[in-house]
């Protein structure tokens, strides 16, 4: 026979500090479990999201997989459009995007500022980057530039340092931000865009990083490959935008598998947390536990009853946790050496966050509440 269910719920109530505080603890390591997990999906939907399946890249095969260190010829562009018809023609524009992009020391007007990215574009640039949406202001002019929605984020400063109208110094000018936009979560959320011909100007460069390809329909990449191994003096190599960013995922690979090795040591120290809460709740309750079994209750249901309140216990931190989560944390940006990114708090950040709290609450209560019940019956009943 079990004990009722009303008994274990009334003897939480029984000790409402006691149970506070484990609820607190229980809390707590779930919500860090949702940081890591939250840290770790961001990142993985950041890079997922950010290539162009029809979309080549093409920059120097000297600079491996680091396109800041890219340096190409400026007639680069013009050489793959007269050379290839892969690449989608409308309206008489050839949807090619030359692009010089690098990292640079930004500075906002509120005197914040830190390593910011900075691309130089063309007005081709929209058609190829077909993720990217103006969201506020205009197309960048003259001296002016268009944040992106993170690009606060990744330099350490406040949005509201990054509106339109206000002012961002680098490379030893001032430019005006007349615009804003978003690109679904890519990284370019994080990035600074400016007029290329100005950039190349101030940055006293004539060349690029890279020239980005929308490829037509039917055609592929294959074509720009062997065009770039043909023409070795160019010393060129082209790859897939998807496959470009496939590759950062596993040169993040360690990153995020420390960030699960986090997850295992905070998980870890939540359970021990948990017995040392639970160690001292049964050991108020010996001559309780006692007791049940002088009365009639087997130890199997006396187990099932304390193990039926640390999942209580474990399951109200965890909702807990998931509410502050979903609407505090979820969103929230995060500063990378690539850029910025968002905190994702989704099904798979939930299902982890909750399971691991449901898995203290059981953990921390089966240790302790064994040792009470393999006591003897006499002894347990004359403890104080």
């Amino acid at each position: 026979m079990l004990l009722p269910w009303e008994y274990g719920v009334r003897n939480l109530a029984r000790r409402p500090v006691r149970t506070a505080l484990t609820l607190v603890a229980l809390a707590t390591v779930v919500m860090l479990v949702f940081v890591v997990v939250g840290f770790i999906r961001g990142l993985e939907q950041s890079l997922a999201v950010s290539g162009d399946e029809n979309v080549v890249l093409v920059y120097s095969v000297n600079s491996e997989e680091n396109i800041e260190n890219s340096s190409i010829a400026a007639r680069t562009p013009s050489l793959l459009a007269a050379s290839l018809d892969s690449a989608v023609k409308r309206f008489g524009v050839v949807h090619v995007s030359p692009e010089l992009y690098l990292g640079t020391r930004v500075k906002t007007e509120e005197g914040e500022g830190g390593l910011g990215l900075v691309r130089g574009v063309s007005l081709t640039a929209p058609w190829v980057r077909r993720s990217v949406k103006l969201i506020e202001g205009d197309w960048p002019g003259d001296g002016d530039v268009i944040v992106g929605r993170l690009a606060a984020a990744k330099l350490g400063s406040s949005d509201n340092a990054m509106t339109v109208g206000k002012s961002v110094d680098f490379e030893g000018q001032s430019w005006k931000i007349s615009g804003r936009f978003a690109a679904g979560g890519a990284v370019y959320e994080s990035e600074i865009w400016c007029n290329l011909a100005d950039f190349q100007t101030t940055t006293k460069r004539q060349d690029l990083s890279l020239v980005a390809m929308l490829l037509s329909p039917g055609s592929s990449a294959a074509e720009v490959e062997l065009f770039c191994k043909e023409r070795t003096d160019l010393e060129l190599r082209a790859v897939r935008e998807m496959d470009y960013y496939a590759s950062l995922q596993q040169h993040y690979k360690p990153v995020r598998l420390l960030a699960w090795f986090v997850v295992l040591l905070v998980s870890g120290a939540g359970i021990f947390a948990g017995l040392n809460m639970m160690y001292g709740a049964v050991a108020g309750r010996i001559r309780e536990i006692a007791t049940l079994q002088a009365i009639g209750y087997r130890r199997r249901a006396i187990l099932i009853s304390l193990v039926q309140e640390g999942i209580l216990l474990a399951a109200a931190g965890s909702m807990l946790s998931g509410v502050i989560a979903l609407t505090m944390l979820n969103g929230t940006a995060i500063r990378f050496t690539m850029g910025a990114f968002t905190l994702r708090i989704d099904s798979v950040a939930i299902l982890i966050g909750c399971g691991v709290g449901l898995l203290l609450g059981v953990l921390g209560a089966l240790p302790p509440a064994l040792k009470a019940l393999r006591a003897e019956i006499a002894t347990s009943l004359k403890a104080v």
